[in-house]
């Protein structure tokens, strides 16, 4: 009986551990992550949702300084992050791309590295002709201020086209048909043409490049001169001198817009609210236009959502306060647990839709102006490559016509903490002084730099500006 009862025991306390584990290792995680090895050098972080699963922590530096790491990821109980950590973070001072690049002249002060604030002075060498700003400043957006400076002789049948700070180019002649390509110093970035071509009527083919660091930024002003034709100033007077971007459309010329806003989880839930924010104000500002634009608008992630069709669009008219309701009952929460980034299935997605039109009616769609808007930070994980897609776009449109260039447009906002430039950089237009990528420290400044374009101007006859 005895021997019966201390087995019964044994058995019991073999059987119990088992028990009483089983709830914790079976209940359902919460999928919160740990509050330790956190901190970053020198800066601070906020938490989108404090230590919960999906939760995005941003690290902060004092002005003239960025993070090394930009942000982290609460999945599955860790921290993520798109930059491989191997020490803890730190903010470092930030750095104006290497200037002493500069053919033909001197360039003073001679320095390793240049800092915010830091300033350059640039001179020829004789029998040069001085071109661009003669004295830069290192701004805090690791941009130096004014233009490139460039030493050249205008011998030749195209201007010279300057090495932008933190590049190197190969190439010295600037006649028809003559070519230059240009690299970054690593771990810079090429926004902009690899390669320009000197071309017939004496410009350059692409736009000029330039080497962004990964805590290089555009500023609202920047993104204003470039993205619109005017900022606060005359909108409604249409003048052959006037810089910036213009459509000008003939009477009863057509216009379809495209825009597509990331959903996905590496864009956190204020960016991408903002970005619909901005796209409000972006066709609120174009309605005070005579014209119509029509329009087909996006959500994505894993999946593509869209808020309005293009064929529907024109059949349904809606109104711009329909739109607006559309694009509210779209919330971030609402792409489940499909949180991908599918860029290639949007540029798929707007590429049927204009397939449809020119079905529908060919014509139509050889005289319609394209553009394509999109919010994102570039980092697709499905899909595949979004570039094929957009060039397949291209092809739809422009057909191998040169003289087709003009009418498609493609520009991308860059959303985000951590925006793959080198991708995004194939998804965009490049044409001659003009930009069409944009890497925006906060969507808000941009909403205001909308909103100051309304102002209260009126508008000119067929024409609008973007």
């Amino acid at each position: 009986m005895e021997c019966k009862q201390r087995l019964k025991w044994l058995t019991l306390a073999m059987i119990c551990p088992i028990i009483a584990g089983a709830p914790s290792s079976m209940s359902k995680r919460d999928g919160s992550c740990p509050k330790e090895n956190l901190n970053i050098t020198g800066g601070t972080f906020v938490l989108s949702n404090g230590y919960s699963h999906g939760s995005l922590l941003r690290y902060i530096c004092s002005n003239g300084y960025y993070p090394s790491v930009q942000s982290r990821h609460c999945q599955n109980e860790h921290w993520t992050s798109k930059t491989k950590i191997i020490k803890t973070p730190e903010c470092k001072k930030i750095t104006c791309p290497n200037p002493r690049v500069f053919k033909n002249g001197e360039v003073i002060p001679y320095k390793e590295k240049y800092y915010v604030n830091d300033t350059t002075t640039y001179s020829c060498h004789t029998d040069y002709t001085f071109r661009g700003s003669a004295v830069r400043v290192c701004k805090p957006n690791g941009k130096w201020s004014g233009s490139t400076p460039i030493c050249g002789r205008d011998s030749d049948h195209c201007p010279d086209p300057g090495v932008p700070p933190g590049s190197s180019r190969t190439g010295d002649m600037f006649n028809i048909d003559d070519k230059v390509t240009y690299n970054c110093e690593r771990p810079l970035t090429l926004i902009g043409s690899k390669v320009r071509v000197c071309q017939d009527g004496g410009q350059w083919s692409g736009t000029e490049p330039q080497c962004y660091a990964n805590f290089t930024y555009d500023t609202p002003e920047e993104a204003s001169e470039a993205f619109s034709s005017s900022l606060k100033t005359n909108l409604a007077v249409e003048k052959e001198e006037q810089k910036g971007r213009k459509i000008t459309l003939d009477e009863g010329g057509k216009l379809d817009i495209y825009i597509a806003v990331d959903a996905s989880d590496s864009i956190d839930e204020k960016d991408f609210d903002n970005a619909k924010i901005t796209i409000k104000m972006l066709l609120d500002k174009i309605s005070y236009y005579p014209v119509s634009p029509n329009y087909e608008i996006l959500m994505f992630a894993t999946d593509v959502t869209p808020i309005i069709k293009m064929n529907n669009f024109k059949m349904q008219k809606p109104s711009l306060l329909d739109i607006f309701k559309e694009m509210d009952d779209f919330t971030y929460e609402k792409k489940g647990d499909k949180t991908g980034t599918n860029i290639a299935q949007v540029y798929s997605t707007i590429e049927e839709s204009m397939s449809i039109e020119e079905l529908n009616n060919a014509t139509a769609f050889s005289e319609t102006q394209h553009i394509i808007i999109l919010f994102s930070d570039g980092h697709a994980n499905m899909g595949g490559k979004p570039k094929p897609k957009v060039d397949s776009i291209k092809r739809l449109v422009i057909k191998n016509d040169p003289k087709r260039e003009k009418k498609l447009d493609l520009y991308v906002f860059g959303v985000g903490e951590d925006v793959n430039q080198e991708d995004v950089n194939g998804l965009v237009s490049q044409r001659d002084q003009e930009k069409y990528f944009f890497k925006l420290q906060d969507l808000t400044k941009v909403q205001q730099m909308f909103d100051d374009m309304i102002g209260t101007q009126r508008a000119c006859g067929s024409c609008f500006h973007i």
